[in-house]
């Protein structure tokens, strides 16, 4: 399996791929490691997801929760389907057959989340497909659950940002700021943002980038991506192509979306001074170090957009969602606080920081388990 390269220490103990030949499901769930309890990563739902970006995400997990100071293990999942060409219907079908699929070690091992391309309805589904409501979190309200939708992941990047920006130095009122994509965590996290002050002045999703240097007004983004579905549709604003988003002339760039969408092709033109990795493993480390080398300051994604997970810990304890919001706060506050503390002491990169952090979280835990 292609998966054996990345064994190490701390994982993966579980690889499940599965297949339903009745309703054409595939789909792999990778438990990377569960020393500090259940294992807790989202499921995402597109057509080229596959075993090694799987756990590429679940050991991102291990690290974030540790990160977080959460009591889960590290994991993730995938379904291999285009959304775009699916009827409700039909994902509700494929949902409901991984999660009898993964029946086995869900919630006992695994506890399931929305991620890219699934929603509340999909937990929803998974839940019902399962049989308990603990099977996994951000479910409707209905079902007593804190919804991604309330936007704990975007929040919690406004929040990494504002801290980034106050240890460069830097003022983030009216800075200005690129974001790429417009879903669940681009657009709360350029809500947040703009309440804070800050100057959006790009946003892309797959139809590409809208670009005004005097700033984009966020109800103007909202309205013409209900309208239109496409954030380029904005009055007055430049289209440009998705991509060109990443260099553009701003100083905080936030990649929301994508995997690798940083990389050897236009790290060298990259221009912001502070990037916020909102979107899980938007570059690969030897991208991220060429960036430090210049000077650029990383937030790691493990630790920037921790707020979902912090939010599926608040689902799981019973808490407001005021209470939920809150405790975001706190724990996005604190850790991106002592990692750029570290990152400077030590004088290493702050995802270096960060992982050593974690590392001695998770090794702290197998100790403790083993006596």
């Amino acid at each position: 399996m292609e998966i054996d390269r990345f064994k190490d220490d701390f994982g993966p103990e579980k690889v499940m791929e599965v297949y339903d030949t009745k309703t054409g499901m595939k789909g792999v769930l990778v438990i990377d490691n569960t020393w500090r309890g259940v294992s807790k990563g989202g499921i995402r739902m597109t057509p080229t997801v596959d075993t090694d970006e799987v756990f590429r995400l679940a050991r991102t997990m291990t690290w974030k929760n540790a990160m977080a100071d959460l009591p889960f293990g590290g994991a993730k999942a995938g379904i291999v389907a285009d959304p775009r060409v699916l009827t409700s219907g039909e994902k509700k079908i494929i949902v409901q057959a991984f999660s009898r699929a993964l029946k086995p070690l869900v919630p006992s091992l695994y506890i399931a989340g929305p991620d890219v391309s699934t929603t509340q309805d999909e937990m929803k589904w998974f839940a019902e497909a399962n049989g308990d409501k603990n099977s996994c979190t951000g479910k409707p309200a209905s079902m007593g659950g804190l919804p991604h939708e309330l936007g704990s992941t975007g929040f919690g990047v406004a929040q990494a940002t504002r801290v980034a920006a106050e240890f460069f130095g830097a003022n983030l009122e009216g800075a200005s700021v690129a974001i790429e994509g417009f879903g669940n965590v681009g657009s709360f996290a350029a809500k947040n943002l703009n309440d804070l002050g800050a100057k959006i002045v790009a946003v892309s999703d797959s139809k590409g980038c809208a670009y005004s240097e005097n700033g984009l007004e966020y109800n103007d983004i909202v309205t013409a991506k209900s309208r239109h579905g496409t954030v380029t549709a904005i009055k007055k604003a430049q289209k440009l192509d998705g991509p060109k988003l990443f260099e553009l002339p701003v100083d905080i760039l936030i990649p929301a979306a994508l995997p690798d969408v940083i990389n050897k092709n236009n790290v060298d033109n990259v221009k912001a001074k502070i990037i916020v990795e909102g979107g899980n493993i938007p570059m690969k480390p030897e991208i991220e170090e060429t960036l430090h080398k210049r000077g650029i300051l990383v937030v790691p994604d493990f630790v920037a957009n921790a707020g979902g997970v912090i939010s599926s810990f608040a689902e799981l304890k019973g808490f407001t969602k005021e209470r939920m919001f809150q405790l975001v706060e706190e724990k996005i506050t604190t850790n991106v606080k002592s990692i750029l503390e570290r990152s400077k002491k030590e004088r290493v990169k702050p995802r270096d920081a960060a992982l050593k952090i974690a590392q001695e979280r998770v090794k702290k835990a197998r100790k403790r388990n083993l006596f």
